[in-house]
């Protein structure tokens, strides 16, 4: 078994590498550009990304963007947490995370009473709501894995993985600017950024394109979401055997890698064993991950396949997306 390992290992490089060729050459010339622009080397990588979207479904090409666009992405997240200490995030205090849970729970019972008022099964809310207060298509798919099985719950899931990654690829234009217009400070940015926006690389992409303590921020925020997945899978589980269905799938980690990671490195970080030197290589290493990413997140982006699933589901999301941000500046400006 061994062998057949070591000797599979070098065709999944093979498999992987054109996909991640081509995402590394985007990051490339999006770094060129930043550089010599002196604009957001994330929005480059993104914008370059979509530009060329059509090689996210070739054939040579498809297993490279999706192990980039999720693996590596990951892996920055997870290396971001070398330049994070557990100081830091006890220095937000106790209102980013009131915020949080508020903005979840109110978030997803909106979303089902929405989701019924238009006509839709209460769970197709459930999922939709989760995924956009929580965390994007990580949070679909794995609340997908613990509702019950119904005839449109693949179709629903697939629907809500496009759709949320696309509004989230549009928060990530759009937020800063509202961040801005509204004169926020770079902590409250974040604190905004990290509570709003969908997925954590365009979390992160947004966050560190206006500033490092912004993007810093608006990091821990969104993992404090990341986090309240567990209750939230925890309660979906709890209506599946209320109902007497079992997901007849595989069952999805509580909580990401990429966070217990993120955790774990701030955690040895806070310590100060780290060296000053090691934190700088692995920071860089994180942004480099996160813009080659995010490059393959761009390329994945297909909007055109919104359009077959009908206005009223888009509707929705776009409704949930709408409300969350609201609800966030409100209890920002008083005080949260």
């Amino acid at each position: 078994m061994n062998a057949t390992l070591l000797m599979s290992t070098p065709g999944r490089i093979r498999e992987l590498a054109p996909g991640f060729a081509i995402s590394l050459t985007v990051a490339a010339a999006a770094s060129f550009l930043a550089d010599h622009y002196d604009a957001p080397v994330m929005l480059f990588a993104l914008l370059l990304g979509m530009a060329l979207n059509f090689l996210a479904e070739d054939a040579k090409c498809k297993a490279g963007v999706e192990f980039t666009a999720r693996t590596v992405l990951r892996m920055g997240v997870a290396l971001l947490g070398i330049r994070i200490t557990l100081a830091q995030i006890a220095e937000l205090g106790w209102k980013p995370v009131v915020l949080v849970i508020v903005l979840v729970v109110v978030t997803i019972l909106i979303s089902v009473i929405a989701a019924k008022a238009l006509g839709f099964q209460r769970l197709f809310g459930m999922l939709s709501g989760g995924a956009t207060a929580i965390c994007g298509a990580s949070a679909a798919l794995a609340l997908s894995a613990a509702l019950p099985n119904h005839p449109q719950k693949e179709r629903a899931t697939l629907f809500t993985v496009i759709c949320v990654s696309a509004l989230s690829t549009l928060a990530m234009i759009l937020y800063p600017m509202i961040a801005e217009a509204f004169s926020l400070s770079p902590h409250l940015a974040g604190v905004f950024l990290g509570a709003t926006i969908h997925d954590v690389a365009q979390v992160v992409g947004a966050g560190y394109s206006m500033s490092s303590e912004t993007g810093d921020v608006a990091t821990v925020v969104k993992l404090m979401r990341v986090a309240m997945l567990l209750p939230v899978i925890l309660c979906a589980s709890m209506i599946t055997r209320r109902l007497g269905s079992d997901t007849g799938g595989k069952k999805t980690p509580l909580l990401p890698w990429f966070a217990v990671g993120f955790l774990l490195l701030a955690s040895i970080n806070s310590t100060g064993f780290i060296p000053p030197s090691l934190q700088s290589a692995g920071s860089d290493l994180s942004v480099g991950c996160l813009v080659i990413a995010i490059s393959a997140l761009g390329m994945k982006t297909q909007l055109k396949e919104l359009a077959s699933v009908g206005i009223k589901p888009i509707l929705l999301m776009t409704g949930e997306t709408v409300f969350l941000a609201t609800l966030a500046l409100l209890l920002i400006h008083y005080g949260f």
